[in-house]
């Protein structure tokens, strides 16, 4: 049983984010090397990867679900979560970045800032999580680190500035130059075992110098003792010491970031690590964390020290072959230990704590207690879910959660055999506990389950992961978009009356809307103006239920209807026949009526599209999305003779996309997308669903 207790001060918490193919994985694998935990290196390609765990992973060469894995470096614990490039599996990286302290921002030296390089950056901003960037690949035949870092500065920030210049171009890289020690390190071939410290290359001179001044000036303006002391002595009386700390200072700040790059297999992996002991703050830099008391509602603030009561956010749920249900979970303050008991303070329900483990990728070692700060996993928690707040159960706080997109893709599933019924409704649960964009319905007229998620090759790995863990085999049909319907009309006015006589005690609700449109993405607000009485309190709640039944099923072809205000401002009641049930039904009606006289819309996902193509192809691909309905936004170029096209394109027109993309040019176009945004379905193509759903 492990006992190795780390100070605070000590503990980083970092991911590694990147694009799809930038070397993330293979970064994690030379880091996992160099600190003693694996004997050789994992070649992605191979299947040999420690964080690429799960068959799926290891088949197609992605990263699919984060992992968690925990190194020592020069007497700091590293607490790694590798997480996935691929855009449908992109809320691994939210809620993961909901969690960290810190990341390292990998790069492929090829290509520069991709696509879902700009999306995961935007995550990071959202969490204000400090970064530094690794330009990876920039020994490969194509690689350019000042390139790349020209990318960094156009479309994400101005405030980069590297910390490391390679020594050598492309194959001829051997080392680097440390432009805050002043010193070379260098190897002869990168899977040497040590760096050797040398002199800086006189070649060099001259764009070392600049690169230093550059790293210093903007350093210190982010600290104002040194920026004093700059102005006093210049840069050449700044220790490397002082200027460390001048870095620290500003990448803490979130804005300023430190570049550096090389061979993520490599020796020069040690560099990256140094500079996440140097750079990326500790637990404690990261300060209190504030949650909301569940008994009062006051606000509550939690330090992050052991002798606080413990509080913890569960980021992910697992289901692990071997030992079942696994609760990954960020301690924040206190400590927990194994054999006690916690509130779960999002549910109000306590729960045990079994076995308390530290995961090396999908290898455990059990642990007594872990403190604040820290990362690890719960075995055998029963109903904590993704985002749910752990605490004390004398002390209880609930921290903010962790939002979740709405997946725009649905197919409908059934089993082989009517004997996989159940186990299929089993395995589709304990999957949806682990993927809180995997959504689960039963459609109530025809009965069939309906599964959604991110894009096709989400759910195409749901249903395969079905097959492999749970033995489960199913028929899948086609992918559909999840359409969602809307009104364009504001202040109509509409009266639901449910009345029923039929001997003895009947049924009377009688109420009146104002419905308006909402702004997008608001969702659905329920606004109760009754007065004097006219309908009794005890029947506003049923009116509010009866219309958000009727919002879900849909009014003009069964789609659920969303950002759209409804104002109870009048109605009567009956003082024998009126019932909670009456009312219900009343708000229901209300709600139909009033959709179909307020401007009913379809509205449609509209997904953002990245196409990467050598420039011969891009008249056919910008050909092929105009004939999607698509818009385009921009055309940039990557490299001599690579283009990146970004349209909006509804995802109605864009299944099967990738495998036609890449039979029209010959395997060379690359795309990813994501969902951006809803909008209006033409009124041709919104009149064949209406007509297809209604038969």
């Amino acid at each position: 049983m492990a006992t190795k207790k780390t100070a605070m001060d000590k503990i980083r918490n970092i991911g590694i984010i990147a694009h799809i193919d930038a070397g993330k994985t293979t970064t994690t694998e030379g880091i996992l090397y160099r600190t003693g935990l694996k004997h050789k290196i994992g070649a992605v390609h191979e299947g040999e990867t420690t964080t690429d765990w799960m068959a799926q992973e290891r088949e197609r060469g992605i990263t699919i679900v984060s992992a968690a894995v925990t190194c020592y470096w020069k007497d700091h614990q590293i607490n790694i979560i590798d997480t996935p490039g691929h855009i449908d599996f992109t809320v691994e990286v939210e809620r993961s970045l909901r969690v960290l302290d810190g990341a390292v921002v990998v790069f492929d030296g090829k290509m520069g800032v991709e696509s879902q390089s700009e999306t995961v950056w935007r995550q990071a901003d959202k969490y204000g999580v400090p970064r530094i960037c690794f330009i990876n690949k920039i020994n490969q035949t194509g690689g350019d680190f000042y390139k790349s870092l020209d990318t960094i500065h156009a479309r994400l920030s101005k405030r980069a500035f590297p910390i490391h210049l390679p020594i050598g171009f492309e194959q001829s890289i051997n080392g680097i130059v440390d432009l805050v020690n002043m010193k070379a390190y260098t190897y002869k071939d990168f899977t040497d075992h040590e760096l050797v410290e040398g002199e800086i290359p006189a070649d060099m001179a001259d764009q070392v110098k600049k690169y230093r001044s550059l790293l210093v000036e903007n350093a210190v303006a982010e600290d104002e003792a040194m920026l004093e002391k700059y102005f006093e002595v210049g840069e050449e009386g700044l220790s490397p010491d002082d200027v460390k700390q001048a870095i620290r200072t500003a990448v803490l700040t979130g804005k300023f970031y430190a570049v550096t790059g090389g061979d993520g297999r490599g020796v020069i992996v040690e560099k990256v690590l140094d500079a996440v002991n140097d750079l990326l703050p500790s637990p404690l830099d990261r300060g209190s964390t504030w949650g909301t008391n569940p008994k009062s509602g006051d606000e509550t603030e939690r330090k992050p020290s052991d002798t606080e009561p413990f509080s913890g956010l569960a980021f992910k749920i697992a289901t692990d072959p071997f030992v079942g249900k696994l609760a990954y979970f960020r301690v924040y303050s206190g400590k927990i230990t194994a054999g006690s008991y916690i509130l779960n303070s999002s549910t109000g329900e306590k729960e045990r704590v079994g076995r308390i483990v530290r995961m090396q990728a999908d290898k455990r070692e059990d642990v007594t207690e872990i403190t604040a700060g820290d990362i690890a996993a719960i075995v055998g928690i029963k109903n904590t879910t993704t985002g749910n707040t752990l605490s004390d159960p004398a002390k209880p706080i609930v921290l903010e959660s962790i939002t979740f997109p709405e997946p725009p893709v649905s197919i409908a599933i059934e089993p082989k055999t009517k004997a996989d019924q159940e186990k299929m409704s089993l395995a589709l649960q304990r999957l949806a506990e682990e993927d809180p964009t995997f959504r689960i319905q039963v459609n109530d007229e025809t009965g069939q389950t309906i599964i959604s998620g991110m894009g096709e090759l989400h759910l195409e790995i749901l249903v395969d992961r079905m097959k492999r863990e749970f033995s489960v085999e199913a028929n899948v049909g086609e992918p559909q978009v999840a359409y969602r319907e809307s009104i364009r009309k504001s202040n109509v006015e509409v009266q639901g009356k449910f009345v029923r006589q039929s001997g003895g005690r009947g049924q009377y609700g009688d109420v009146w809307l104002r419905l308006s449109q909402n702004e997008q993405g608001a969702g659905f607000e329920f606004i109760n103006s009754i007065k004097g009485g006219v309908v009794p309190g005890e029947y506003i709640k049923p009116v509010q239920q009866g219309i958000e039944e009727a919002m879900a099923n849909g009014v003009i072809a069964g789609y659920p209807v969303v950002d759209l205000k409804a104002e109870l401002y009048d109605g009567s009641y009956h003082d024998v026949d009126s019932s909670e049930m009456a009312f219900k039904i009343a708000g229901s009606m209300a709600l139909q009526e009033g959709v179909k006289k307020a401007s009913p819309v379809l509205l449609e996902p509209v997904m953002k599209v990245v196409v990467v193509t050598p420039e011969e192809f891009m008249g056919d691909v910008i050909g092929d999305l105009n004939s999607k309905r698509g818009r385009i936004e921009s055309m940039e170029d990557l490299s001599a003779g690579v283009k990146e096209i970004t349209a909006f394109v509804p995802l109605g027109e864009m299944f099967g996309y990738t495998t036609n993309l890449r039979s029209s040019t010959q395997g060379r176009a690359s795309s990813s997308m994501e969902l951006d945004h809803y909008a209006d379905v033409p009124n041709n193509v919104a009149e064949a669903i209406i007509a297809k759903n209604s038969k």
